[in-house]
């Protein structure tokens, strides 16, 4: 039987024995890689709750492909690549649009419909149909971004292999990433939110609703349709009182927002557009 007739389960297990005892099933590998370039196997994934479970086997794998590979030179028109992994192929037959010199590494998936500006995709990383990755932003190994999102220029968004239990960074449907965002440390950007330009979330950065009386704190999740800009609290320190970075929920999509509005006019709905 071969890798590519095996069950996910038998690929998996295949997977967790060359990962735990240090001998390299290329076969298993490079199956798994594929599958993960073409979207049937995913590093992360939701479940019908809404949580998100990591696929650690995944994760292995792409580990194993690192030490299976060695460097080549790899020549695209006039840039000259030398690097371990391949580029990712097929772009006219998937759908999706790739302006030069963008860079989606393969056992990245990209979903029909998908534009790269001149961005960079890694390893493991999803990025679901119709999403915009503008220019400069970039796309963490094993990054989880849905469908409709726009990740507007020069955002990053974290990647993760190791641990292997950690997880990614996830961007949810139809959220818009304002310029010069970053979010790492497998925060969660949950469905329809808008992050504005400058926004910079951790695992640890507080994230503060102050539509209230009084402010209400989230670490590691941004809730479904906030509006969120950069802001800060005073914090004491041996030193003195020193200014902290948080995230400011300063407003709320409406659901019947239509869901094709830019990021500068849902930020001019409260006030907030430069």
């Amino acid at each position: 039987m071969t890798a590519t007739t095996l069950a996910l389960e038998d690929l998996r297990g295949r997977i967790e024995a060359a990962f735990g005892s240090g001998a390299m099933d290329a076969e298993a590998v490079e199956e798994t890689i594929r599958r993960l370039d073409e979207g049937r196997v995913r590093s992360a994934e939701r479940g019908p709750d809404g949580s998100w479970t990591v696929n650690e086997w995944v994760k292995k794998a792409i580990l194993l492909y690192f030490r299976l590979r060695g460097a080549k030179t790899v020549e695209v028109g006039p840039f000259e690549y030398h690097d371990k992994l391949p580029l990712k192929h097929g772009h006219e037959r998937s759908g999706v649009r790739v302006v030069p010199p963008a860079v989606a590494r393969f056992g990245s998936f990209l979903a029909e419909g998908v534009i790269l500006m001149p961005s960079y995709v890694n390893i493991g990383a999803w990025v679901g149909p119709g999403t915009m990755v503008d220019t400069w932003a970039t796309v963490g190994s094993c990054a989880q971004i849905g469908a409709r999102v726009h990740l507007a220029g020069g955002v990053g968004i974290g990647g993760v292999l190791e641990p292997v239990q950690a997880r990614p960074v996830i961007v949810e449907d139809d959220c818009f990433i304002g310029s010069r965002c970053v979010v790492t440390e497998g925060v969660i950007v949950r469905e329809r939110a808008v992050l504005g330009a400058n926004v910079v979330l951790t695992a640890s950065t507080p994230i503060l609703d102050v539509t209230g009386p009084r402010p209400v704190e989230h670490r590691g999740e941004v809730p479904a349709g906030a509006v969120v800009i950069p802001g800060s609290r005073t914090r004491r320190f041996p030193a003195g009182e020193f200014q902290v970075a948080t995230g400011l929920i300063v407003g709320w999509r409406d659901a019947g927002t239509d869901l094709k509005v830019s990021l500068n006019q849902v930020l001019r709905e409260h006030g907030l557009a430069t």
